[in-house]
């Protein structure tokens, strides 16, 4: 197991990698929004399985003060899949958790990604989306 340690700031994910690239982030000057999109793009290369591009996501942040705000990030059920659909293609009791059936979403990742930020825009998030992605497409194109 990999361990940075920082003394004004910290970063946690499953990954140390993503962790790092969060913490980069915040030693740059970039707020607590802005490195959590780093580390969050980070993990959906080093660790995708936890959080990828094509996942959901939930924020519950707050500015100093004030009450916590949150994002859901969970994306919108398709337009078919309604109570009637799925009686008619024999699932009355239970939607399908697998196959053709299977009721998904469209991803929110990354929508959720983008209003975190306007959020941290607000609260003088100055750091450019490159930046935060960086990281992630450094870990993409060359491994780790």
């Amino acid at each position: 197991m990999e361990t940075t340690r920082a003394t004004r700031g910290m970063v946690v994910a499953p990954h140390h990698l993503a962790a790092d690239a969060g913490l980069s982030v915040l030693r740059e000057g970039g707020n607590a929004i802005e490195a959590m999109v780093a580390a969050a793009s980070t993990i959906a290369v080093v660790y995708p399985h936890m959080n990828g591009l094509g996942g959901d996501n939930f924020w519950l942040v707050s500015e100093g003060g004030k009450a916590p705000v949150g994002i859901d990030a969970c994306g919108a059920a398709a337009g078919c899949a309604t109570r009637e659909f799925y009686a008619g293609h024999g699932c009355a009791a239970a939607i399908p958790s697998r196959g053709p059936l299977a009721a998904l979403t469209v991803a929110g990742a990354v929508s959720g990604w983008q209003s975190a930020l306007e959020m941290s825009a607000r609260w003088g998030g100055r750091l450019p989306l490159s930046r935060l992605l960086a990281d992630a497409v450094h870990h993409a194109r060359e491994g780790f």
